[in-house]
């Protein structure tokens, strides 16, 4: 990766896992769980899928793989599919059959198959506040697949591709063809934009006739931009950029509570609240340990043997492939992976290998980091400078690699956060424990008396507040039951 490649990549990694909340599948590598999907009730005269059971499947069983097995939370899953089957009822297409399975990841995510498999994240349910909530998810996925979407996208881009490669190959016009190719870039682009809202709308009036909160939608979608900000450490999203496949979160928003206001004032249908704060008591939160945790300002991963302190002023991203940081402005970034190596290869060699872009002769050297080898680079891009490490411990190689904005040198706090690499004992793998939700009633007005008590890696209150859709300055209802996360 070049410089400028290498910082957009820091720069998107703080939101990886994010990036396609509520919006479509964003595949992680992990291990299956094996537990049967819930089912939706449906008469014994309505019509089934056939000819495409074994290719479906096929795909069910990579989507789970991908997204860390299914969750073992049984009451969670069976008020999934109640609400499925209540919102099927009030659908367009009572008649559709529907599977909805619960994921095993921290990512904020929901999508559905055409053949009526509805997928949600543990992560999504962790950051809806009530019943309604999850049916606005699940009504707006149900949408899609009574919509055809997916059906539709794949015609037009069998399209789009045919008529760039009938263009280029048999009127011999390569420039032609691969100007219509981008063309049809841009208007499937505009087709799931338009789909997203599409589904929407469609989907808050499923609310609405299933008997729940239409407002429900735009609550989940004001949270799920706020969980945007929050891990871009308080930046701005900004607009899509015209290749974006969906809508922008305020533009979603905004269209959701015009399509609830078209059926009525706030207060209609139930959010069913406490029922749904009883189901997600005790569901877990965040990363498992086995990936790699944040705790008392280190990051330590078991599964790795390894440990780092988190540098002053950076929030963590852990994803499937890499450790990302950012500060709160957004001036600085660092990234962490392991990387493969040839055998015998140098380490100076492996950081040439690895980054496309000049290194800096002045800033290369070889040293240890607690008695480990390692190689140092400096690489100076136009917009940012870069610090790089490799390290060797065992058998594994290590890169760390932190970015400054501008012509500023990180040195000082890439020795500090190199130096701290280290290897951990199987005490304090041990000692890692999961975290999950715990449903607590407010012992007072002051949200600082829960939020102390939050066990995450940085920015408890502001954490609070998202996971309880509260506005910073609001007070808490006494003896009114509220989220928080603990071990």
């Amino acid at each position: 990766m070049d410089a400028n490649r290498g910082i957009d990549r820091l720069r998107r990694g703080v939101c990886v896992g994010l990036a396609t909340l509520w919006l479509g599948a964003c595949v992680a590598e992990r291990a299956t769980t094996a537990v049967a999907p819930a089912a939706v009730r449906v008469p014994a005269e309505a019509p089934r899928t056939t000819g495409r059971e074994r290719a479906a499947d096929a795909d069910h069983l990579k989507l789970v793989s991908s997204f860390g097995g299914e969750a073992k939370a049984p009451a969670v899953t069976r008020l999934l599919t109640e609400i499925t089957d209540r919102l099927v009822q009030a659908s367009d297409r009572p008649d559709q059959a529907y599977a909805v399975t619960l994921l095993d990841s921290p990512v904020i995510n929901a999508f559905a198959l055409p053949t009526g498999r509805l997928y949600v994240t543990r992560g999504l349910v962790a950051l809806a506040n009530d019943s309604s909530e999850v049916a606005a998810v699940l009504a707006h996925e149900i949408a899609h697949v009574t919509l055809n979407h997916a059906t539709a996208r794949s015609e037009l881009e069998l399209r789009s591709a045919l008529v760039s490669k009938v263009v280029a190959d048999v009127l011999n016009d390569p420039d032609t063809g691969a100007q219509l190719k981008n063309q049809s870039r841009f208007a499937l682009a505009r087709f799931s934009r338009e789909q997203e809202l599409e589904a929407d709308a469609a989907g808050v009036k499923t609310l609405a006739a299933a008997g729940y909160d239409p407002f429900a939608a735009s609550r989940f979608l004001t949270a799920l931009n706020r969980t945007i900000q929050l891990k871009q450490g308080g930046g701005s999203r900004g607009e899509p950029d015209m290749l974006a496949s969906h809508p922008g979160t305020t533009e979603r928003v905004a269209a959701a509570i015009r399509a609830a206001r078209k059926i009525g004032a706030p207060g209609l249908g139930t959010d069913d609240r406490s029922r749904f704060l009883a189901a997600i008591d005790g569901l877990a939160y965040g990363d498992s340990p086995r990936d790699g945790v944040v705790r008392a300002g280190r990051f330590i991963h078991p599964s790795l043997g390894i440990a780092f302190a988190v540098p002053e002023g950076f929030s963590l991203e852990n994803t499937r492939s890499a450790v990302l940081g950012t500060t709160a402005d957004g001036n600085r970034r660092l990234l962490f992976d392991q990387i493969e190596a040839k055998e015998g290869q140098a380490l100076d060699a492996i950081l040439k290998a690895t980054w496309n872009d000049s290194l800096d002769p002045a800033g290369s050297s070889l040293g240890e980091v607690n008695g480990h080898p390692a190689a140092f680079a400096l690489s100076r891009g136009k917009d940012w400078t870069f610090r790089l490490a490799a390290i060797r411990i065992g058998d594994a190689t290590y890169r760390m690699i932190m970015a400054a904005k501008g012509s500023a040198d990180p040195n000082a706090a890439f020795q500090s956060w190199t130096a701290s690499l280290g290897e951990i004992t199987p005490e304090v793998s041990a000692s890692l424990r999961p975290t999950h939700l715990q449903i607590v009633p407010a012992p007072g007005p002051n949200p600082d008396d829960l939020a102390r008590r939050m066990v995450v890696a940085d920015r408890p209150m502001d954490r609070f507040l998202v996971l309880n859709g509260l506005e910073r300055g609001a007070q808490l209802t006494p003896a009114r039951s509220y989220k928080i996360v603990t071990e």
